[in-house]
């Protein structure tokens, strides 16, 4: 089963994609975390990434595209959660294609909606570990112990420069521009799951494994 985790920066993809790999099976594909292993993996593709990246370059549609089907012929996990990607319609497209290329196809698009104030507030208060990426919040789910991570005991918790109301509304723009055109996009492919991305992270993960449960997830 092949998902993608669609919402605005903030709306909780990524601690829902870490539920699902853990619960049903299924690897995560953030574009960030691709391209970070690939520029220490030594292979051909992650030397092209590294220059790129060094350059101070933008990496392409087509390297991510790369990066994605080596994960692909690796045969990993029982499917994959896209989180992060695609971001434009013509990368919808490319992974359509390259998803078809090897047989496979995309069952369900989970869009977590969000309330824009709420989200402000929301970000503003979170942060996260260095070393795993556990995501932790201020007010909604902080550290047990203040400074180290409940997860992996690292004491590497940090939180984004640009986690913060100004910087949040440009992200938004971006994303409002670039990416919501593809809640219309999906909705038409009759693959479009909205859920409730603000309810807390346990209802969050009861409607996305109703989702799942409902179009036969493994």
């Amino acid at each position: 089963m092949n998902i993608i985790l669609l919402g605005p920066p903030g709306a909780g993809k990524g601690t829902q994609a870490r539920r699902l790999e853990k619960e049903r099976g299924l690897i995560q594909l953030s574009t960030g975390d691709m391209l970070r292993e690939a520029r220490t993996s030594g292979t051909e593709m992650g030397r092209k990434v590294a220059a790129i990246m060094d350059a101070g370059e933008l990496v392409t549609d087509d390297i991510v595209i790369g990066l994605i089907e080596e994960k692909l012929k690796s045969g990993e996990g029982r499917g994959f959660i896209f989180d992060g990607f695609p971001r434009t319609l013509a990368q919808a497209d490319a992974l359509e294609d390259l998803l078809a290329r090897h047989g496979q196809k995309l069952d369900a698009v989970i869009e977590l909606r969000v309330d824009d104030d709420a989200l402000v507030k929301r970000i503003s208060g979170r942060y996260t570990c260095g070393d795993c990426g556990e995501v932790y919040h201020d007010d909604t789910k902080p550290s047990a112990e203040a400074g180290k991570c409940d997860k992996c005991g690292s004491t590497n918790l940090k939180r984004r420069a640009d986690d913060n109301p100004e910087a949040l509304k440009t992200r938004l723009m971006e994303y409002y521009k670039k990416t919501s055109p593809l809640i219309g996009y999906y909705y038409a492919k009759g693959l479009l799951h909205p859920v409730d991305g603000l309810a807390p992270i346990e209802d969050v993960a009861r409607q996305i494994a109703g989702i799942l449960d409902r179009i036969g997830s493994p």
